[in-house]
Order: structure tokens, then C-alpha cells, then sequence
């Protein structure tokens, strides 16, 4: 373990005024000395949301049904169909 490396990102003190309720709500999930690591990976976490939320809007429309017919009765339909060639397949080579 002494040879592990840990990277430590740079950090900017920031002040961010919080209601007391909250900070004591988050004081009750994380320990003493625990909170600025929390509610960093609670940040990330929300960004990571967020941009996967944008990506979804970006691609709205992209998919078009009228290229895709085998999808016409469901996808889930379409997998198992799939999944069950597969299975054939493999029969038929045993």
C-alpha cells in the first residue's frame, strides 16, 4: 500500500452559505470532517445527472421508427427474438 499513488485534485475554497437545517441534516449522514467530501461527490454526481440529462434532450428525434420496423412491435420483443436465434444458432452447431 505505500507505493500507491493518490492523486489529489486541486481544490478552490469556496463559500457557499447553507441553511442551518440542511447542515445539520447532512451532519447526520456524514461524520465529523466528512461534509466538504460529500457534498463534493453530491456535486459531481448532480453534474454527471445534469449532462446526461442534456445529451437525452440533444438527441430527441434521432431515433427514427420508420428506420427501424423490426422495433415496431417493441423492443423488448425484438431482443428476445434475437436472443432466441442466437440460441438456435448454437443448437444447430453443437
Amino acid at each position: 500500500m505505500a507505493d500507491q499513488v493518490y492523486k489529489v485534485m486541486p481544490r478552490h475554497r469556496v463559500m457557499v452559505p447553507y441553511p442551518p437545517e440542511v447542515i445539520a441534516e447532512i451532519d447526520k449522514i456524514v461524520s465529523r470532517g466528512k461534509r466538504t467530501t460529500f457534498l463534493v461527490e453530491l456535486a459531481k454526481r448532480e453534474i454527471k445527472l445534469n449532462r446526461q440529462r442534456e445529451a437525452l434532450r440533444a438527441a430527441t428525434g434521432a431515433w427514427n421508427t420508420e428506420d427501424h420496423p423490426e422495433l415496431a412491435a417493441g423492443a423488448a420483443r425484438w431482443v428476445r427474438q434475437i436472443r432466441q436465434e442466437s440460441v438456435k444458432r448454437s443448437e444447430k452447431i453443437r
